[in-house]
């Protein structure tokens, strides 16, 4: 489902209204499952996705720039999901986002980015509806798919312009500059206000919560809103309304014991020997 969705174009240096995506996160440090008929990551170990982080000090940049919250700007972390999903948001809140966002519905499990997409863009559209959205920040992927879809899909179902991949980002007159890096070469990117940007790792150096954003983050507000509220059928999203599913998954084998060479002098032929039956050499 396409949805259009406008919003008026920013004019020379106005405040803005940011929405930084967050993603709860299985944490890397622990082994990765499965679990459900459907085979959805487990997600009891998680944390705030380390990629989202760096969309999060793009937006306090930008919006610190432009005097902060009592000029008016907003950086609002949104994110989707079950109820311990909201701890991405307030940890957003610790780093330093103004507000945050928290859109959970039984219904949304198992969704895939294409439903995912949906969801969200259904959330910023809702989020715009009383004073317009003039940026949508991500990070270049989460850390647990990884596909990077949901940046574009998001855009297209805002018909919104993007751009992805973002190493720099720029707010001037209405207008995003970015540059993209490339293997052997980089690209300037413009497009007009509001928009949808994804920024890489490359972009800045997040900062971490310190006493006092802990303690101040206990104050903000965390809204929590259904599906209703931003009104999307439960058909449209989770396994019902995804366009993959997972057919089945099978854990991962043991590592083997490596071959043991001992050294008698000959080593060195053995390791040859070894690499040539592997064809190595």
């Amino acid at each position: 489902m396409n949805r259009a969705w406008k919003a008026a174009s920013k004019t020379v240096e106005e405040t803005l209204k940011i929405v930084v995506l967050v993603k709860h996160v299985p944490d890397a440090q622990f082994d990765r499952h499965l679990s459900g008929e459907h085979n959805t990551t487990d997600r009891a170990e998680s944390i705030l996705s380390e990629l989202d982080e760096y969309a999060l000090e793009a937006a306090l940049q930008l919006a610190e720039a432009r005097g902060g919250e009592a000029a008016g700007n907003q950086v609002i972390a949104l994110t989707m999901g079950p109820a311990a999903a909201v701890n991405a948001v307030k940890k957003a809140l610790q780093i330093g986002a103004f507000s945050g966002v928290h859109l959970s519905d039984d219904a949304l499990a198992g969704s895939d980015a294409a439903a995912t997409s949906l969801a969200l863009a259904a959330a910023v559209r809702h989020l715009g509806a009383e004073a317009p959205v003039d940026l949508v920040l991500t990070g270049m992927a989460s850390t647990d798919g990884e596909t990077s879809l949901v940046p574009a899909q998001l855009a297209e179902r805002l018909g919104l312009p993007q751009v992805t991949f973002a190493a720099t980002l720029d707010v001037a007159e209405g207008r995003i500059t970015a540059r993209r890096d490339g293997d052997a070469h980089s690209d300037t990117i413009e497009a007009p206000l509001p928009a949808v940007v994804s920024v890489t790792d490359q972009i800045n150096e997040p900062r971490y919560p310190n006493f006092k954003g802990i303690m101040a983050a206990k104050k903000k507000k965390v809204a929590t809103l259904s599906l209703a509220d931003v009104g999307v059928d439960a058909a449209e999203v989770g396994h019902s309304g995804s366009l993959t599913v997972v057919e089945s998954a099978e854990a991962r084998p043991p590592r083997t014991a490596g071959t043991i060479i001992t050294d008698e002098g000959d080593a060195g032929i053995q390791l040859v020997d070894f690499l040539a039956a592997q064809k190595l050499l």
